[in-house]
């Protein structure tokens, strides 16, 4: 279907959907399940403009799940973000900053506000691309190390030592600007 879509095949989108939909939505839920029920960021909302900025967005040639699921947690995180932005700036104080819940070096789920995972993510970026894509694609992409190995086109081995580098890396960082 990603093939067909690929090649401009309209029908193979809406296929698509059907078939990932509820797995967006399970990784947006897992990310965003904890928050409070009024939060803005539900998942379902979030998955939809996911959804429609990957359909608006340039053609992209998709290789595999992996790749769409790739893309998918990058749109979602800059999503994630821009609402971030706008309610800091917005400095509503009924209003806390939105957090993800994220396995950290001493947690399976720890919550950690967005602009500062985003903040230390850009910083990882600058040290270790390779790390900040594999941070991204598990924390925002939902994908096991197995998945994200075969994304990044690496091995098992080396995503785990790479996981477990970035996340020593981003929980020192993350507890410098008080998120964890």
């Amino acid at each position: 279907m990603l093939r067909r879509w690929s090649a401009g095949d309209e029908q193979a989108r809406e296929e698509l959907i059907d078939h990932v939909y509820d797995e967006l939505k399970a990784i947006a839920r897992a990310r965003l399940g904890m928050e409070r029920s009024d939060h803005t960021l539900q998942p379902t909302a979030l998955v939809h403009e996911a959804w429609l900025k990957l359909i608006r967005g340039d053609q992209v040639d998709w290789q595999d799940r992996a790749h769409f699921i790739a893309v998918s947690a990058r749109v979602m995180r800059q999503i994630l973000v821009d609402s971030g932005r706008r309610k800091r700036a917005a400095k509503r104080s009924d209003d806390p900053a939105p957090t993800l819940f994220v396995p950290t070096l001493h947690s399976e789920t720890e919550r950690v506000d967005i602009l500062d995972l985003d903040d230390a993510l850009e910083r990882l970026k600058g040290l270790d691309p390779e790390q900040a894509r594999l941070v991204e694609l598990r924390y925002f992409g939902g994908l096991t190390i197995p998945e994200a190995a075969a994304a990044m086109d690496v091995s098992v081995a080396t995503a785990n030592r790479s996981w477990r580098a970035a996340r020593s890396w981003l929980y020192m960082a993350l507890s410098e600007a008080g998120s964890t």
